[in-house]
């Protein structure tokens, strides 16, 4: 019966959380799209106005041409290339339900943010009652890791093994398989599929899981490299077991 209704309670638990990330996904998405749209006409525009005047242009109004065209930047909007760029949205489904993702687990790379004051407002609630539902989502897939570790150490026991060096054995073990899982394998991933060294790799893995997330690196982020479609989702999913594996590193 306990374990029955323990199953149902995960159950319940997976499904409200991704409910929640894919109703905060469409919200933003709502919310911010139209807002970038109006950004990226403006920063087109800028740069049409620019090429134009380009030769005559006053010590002063290049000195304003640059801080508009650095903003644009800051702001995910990169005025390169054709017009197609306009119709490709950071707001797009899979970058929205990113974004919430990064929200609620605490990492905010901060290169996709919410501008309108609506987003922010909704972002504020959103984080409020996200960041404690990741907690007890992660505690929750923690726990099912754990498990696995007892019955590792359930079955060295039967092996005639010692109680401390058993829990030795499965840190070790944990530690080991964790660091090889999480970083080692997903860095030579980030290297084919960014094209970053094995280095810069195993720092963003490292600097997306401790949460610190500078945002220097992001993945699916480069303009001309062709991403595989899902790219991002894969590495949503790689971030929450990540972070459900050194929560319960702590634990251990």
């Amino acid at each position: 019966k306990a374990m029955c209704s323990g199953k149902l309670q995960t159950g319940l638990l997976v499904a409200g959380y991704f409910v929640y990330l894919l109703v905060g996904a469409a919200v933003f998405q709502a919310l911010e799209r139209t807002a970038e749209k109006q950004e990226k006409m403006a920063a087109a525009q800028m740069k049409e106005a620019f090429l134009q005047n380009f030769t005559r242009l006053t010590v002063a109004e290049m000195e304003q041409f640059m801080k508009n065209l650095t903003e644009a930047i800051q702001n995910g909007v990169y005025p390169v290339g054709n017009e197609s760029q306009i119709e490709d949205s950071n707001w797009d489904f899979s970058n929205s339900f990113f974004f919430a993702g990064t929200v609620v687990s605490t990492i905010g790379y901060g290169t996709l943010r919410p501008k309108t004051a609506g987003g922010q407002i909704f972002c504020v609630f959103f984080a409020l009652f996200g960041i404690p539902l990741n907690i007890v989502f992660l505690h929750r897939v923690g726990k099912m890791l754990s498990l696995l570790c007892k019955k590792l150490g359930k079955f060295l026991y039967e092996k005639g093994m010692r109680k401390k060096k058993i829990k030795f054995l499965t840190l070790l073990f944990f530690l080991a398989t964790g660091i090889l899982v999480f970083l080692c394998l997903p860095s030579v991933f980030f290297q084919i599929t960014e094209g970053w060294s094995y280095s810069e790799g195993i720092y963003f893995a490292f600097i997306t899981l401790s949460t610190i997330g500078f945002g220097d690196y992001v993945v699916g982020k480069q303009p001309g490299r062709n991403y595989f479609s899902y790219y991002r989702t894969l590495v949503a999913i790689w971030i929450l077991f990540g972070l459900a594996w050194i929560a319960l590193l702590f634990n251990l």
